[in-house]
């Protein structure tokens, strides 16, 4: 119980700090894939620079490669309605998004920052949503504040109680307890 407060809680903390971020600037500092991205870090509270440099990455990798599957495909097009059936728009809106995907898939494996929300990254940026050099830099730049707030906290948690953070749901046999 304890854990699932826990987790929340700090998801929604994580969360909160973008939130303030994109309502002081007017920017999108909050978009779909950085939810799950800040679930994740909440759930598995360790701060190591190699999931850092994961999640960064990852997002990066969708963002650029969602981009470039726009640009090349669905320049113009955006998914804020739905496209008629068999549109030129909605063809080309979903060859830009299974293009972004696979691309992002095959980058992620191959350089080692799989990270499962940044597939969605690429489809938000891809489907033209989140779709001007800016705007993915702006992604990019709030998936690093993320990771970097996170890091500061577990810092902070690590400073005053010692530790990253409480062993919720183990009991003392080592056993997980749900």
């Amino acid at each position: 119980m304890r854990r699932r407060l826990g987790t929340s809680l700090y998801a929604g903390l994580l969360f909160a700090v973008l939130g303030l971020v994109a309502w002081a600037t007017g920017q999108p500092f909050v978009f779909p894939s950085l939810g799950p991205s800040a679930f994740v870090l909440a759930f598995d509270r360790r701060s190591e620079r190699e999931r850092a440099v994961r999640v960064v990455g990852s997002h990066l990798i969708g963002g650029l490669t969602g981009l470039a599957a726009w640009t090349m495909i669905a320049d113009g097009a955006a998914l804020t309605a739905t496209p008629p059936a068999f549109s030129p728009e909605g063809s080309r809106l979903t060859a830009s998004a299974v293009t972004s995907l696979v691309a992002t898939s095959w980058a992620m494996i191959a350089t080692g920052t799989v990270h499962p929300p940044a597939c969605a990254t690429t489809l938000i940026v891809s489907l033209g949503l989140l779709s001007t050099p800016a705007e993915v830099a702006i992604i990019v730049a709030s998936v690093t504040a993320l990771v970097a707030f996170h890091a500061a906290v577990i810092l902070l948690f690590k400073r005053l109680v010692g530790d990253t953070h409480p062993l919720y749901g183990w009991d003392e046999a080592g056993d997980a307890n749900p």
